[in-house]
């Protein structure tokens, strides 16, 4: 019986609390809301005013600011002001890392505090008085997990793995019901799209077991920029919006932040109004793995369709999904009983918006789960708005996505919020520019300490923004040059990369 979502053949949302963010409702049936962060300091009201203005502008009402201490937590309530001035309805919450004292300020300015629950490691009253707090003038708690971060008890328990991100969250959302505290939703974010999608799934089986109902927000930490960050999005969060798991979501792109805002509405909006009253042929769920990923039985990795050439199609098991639940129509299909296993399958689907991001999204969000729960040997999507290398260039994003088959550079890079100390976007792109023919390799680009080296979790290299013009390079998680002045940090990454013999000349 599956035991994180009611079916694996039909739709339906997951029903929870519902929270309350300001004037906006997350959960208990209400439709998915999507948000972002700024990148702005906090301390700079203007900017902050101005670049709420644009999020506003693009459809955003829930919007977080990065808050390192407490003149920045105090500074949202003269943010709020200006903000809710032409714009009444958006709602302000604060990030808060390593600092509970900071936290405690930020309930008293916020519409919502995020707090990372390996900040609050002891039951010496501070995680109580927070809640008080919140109870006090009605704001919300997210209790945010991420990857890379985790407590050292938590740590030592399970090590950097789902199970130790969905313990974490446990262990504090048991707390709130302790204190009889609701306000809550829980996020569980990592930058690997595999490990963030088995933590939810954890995450909701253990709320289940215990009667726990909070919701739930959804992301992918460090997706990067461009279409390669919508599909690295959409495969994660729509690996769960697919089985009616997620009640916010908020897609991390290292670009202007409104520019988040219309990729989210993409993502949501695939999956409004889907049928919840049909419900495909039962499987055999023995066959299904949610947790973890079991390699396929064919050796290779994924195929593309147009890579198979004519005399050797015959080989392969071809199943289409036409229905408005592509998940559920292909698991009934390749999950069932009778299911002819002697050749590997290969999934298709067609499309037909001529949006090529809209495309990416819809294929990414229909697709990737597929080949992170191992049920696919290929890919043939279809869109007669689009070349074939267009196309394929999205099914190729997919499949790396879905860590299935690795195809170019992976970089992870954080979004950038006020506490980035370099401009993050302008040194991607000179980074993409020198490493992106790199094939297979991961480079973590982080704007600040807090999200590196833990966030970038398992990159081969860090760059890791440590002081204003200084970076500081890491081979893994292992800091290997401190401070390096930025004009010369690029040179130094590439420097590094050519002593551990993974470079190679662009052809």
């Amino acid at each position: 019986m599956t035991n994180y979502c009611k079916s694996l053949t039909s739709y339906a949302r997951r029903e929870t609390l519902c929270a309350q963010v300001g004037g906006h409702k997350i959960g208990g049936g209400n439709p998915v809301v999507v948000q972002t962060m700024t990148n702005t300091l906090t301390t700079d009201t203007e900017a902050s005013v101005a670049q709420i203005d644009r999020i506003a502008a693009a459809g955003g009402r829930i919007v977080r600011l990065t808050t390192p201490n407490e003149k920045d937590a105090l500074n949202l309530g003269p943010i709020g002001e200006q903000v809710r001035a032409k714009w009444p309805d958006v709602a302000l919450v604060a990030d808060v890392h390593f600092l509970p004292a900071v936290a405690a300020v930020a309930a008293t300015t916020a519409d919502k505090v995020r707090i990372n629950p390996g900040n609050y490691n002891d039951r010496g009253g501070r995680f109580e008085e927070l809640i008080d707090l919140c109870r006090e003038r009605g704001v919300a708690l997210r209790i945010g997990v991420n990857h890379g971060s985790l407590a050292k008890k938590i740590f030592d328990l399970y090590g950097d793995t789902p199970e130790g991100m969905a313990a974490s969250a446990m262990e504090f959302l048991r707390r709130c019901r302790e204190l009889d505290f609701h306000n809550v939703v829980v996020s569980l974010k990592s930058s690997n799209v595999r490990v963030m999608v088995y933590a939810y799934r954890l995450l909701v089986k253990a709320m289940n077991e215990e009667g726990l109902h909070y919701p739930i927000h959804l992301g992918v930490t460090e997706a990067g920029n461009h279409v390669e960050g919508r599909v690295k999005s959409a495969v994660g969060i729509g690996a769960l919006l697919a089985d009616g798991i997620g009640d916010t979501i908020r897609v991390s792109l290292t670009e202007a932040p409104e520019n988040e805002i219309p990729a989210a509405q993409a993502l949501v909006a695939h999956y409004e109004g889907r049928n919840t009253a049909v419900e495909f042929a039962a499987v055999e769920e023995s066959r299904f793995s949610p947790y973890e990923y079991v390699a396929r039985p064919f050796a290779g990795a994924p195929v593309l369709w147009s890579e198979v050439a004519e005399e050797e199609r015959g080989g392969y098991n071809v199943v289409e999904a036409t229905s408005d639940l592509p998940v559920q129509e292909w698991r009934s299909k390749l999950l069932a009983s009778d299911y002819p296993t002697d050749k590997p399958t290969i999934l298709r689907r067609h499309y037909t918006t001529a949006n090529f991001e809209q495309f990416a999204i819809e294929a990414a969000a229909d697709c990737g789960v597929m080949f992170i729960d191992s049920l696919a040997d290929g890919l043939d999507l279809r869109n007669d708005n689009f070349s074939q290398e267009q196309i394929d260039e999205v099914a190729l994003l997919i499949l790396q996505a879905a860590r299935v088959r690795i195809s170019r550079t992976e970089y992870i890079a954080c979004p950038s919020c006020g506490r980035t100390l370099y401009d993050i976007e302008t040194t991607l792109a000179a980074i993409k520019a020198r490493t992106s023919h790199l094939v297979g390799l991961k480079i973590g680009v982080m704007g600040c300490i807090v999200n590196g080296p833990g966030e970038m979790a398992d990159a081969d290299y860090g760059y890791v923004g440590g002081l204003p013009d200084r970076i500081s390079l890491y081979r893994g998680k292992t800091l290997v040059e401190r401070n390096v002045p930025q004009a010369e940090a690029i040179d130094r990454l590439i420097e590094l990369i050519k002593a551990d013999g993974r470079w190679s000349e662009p052809k």
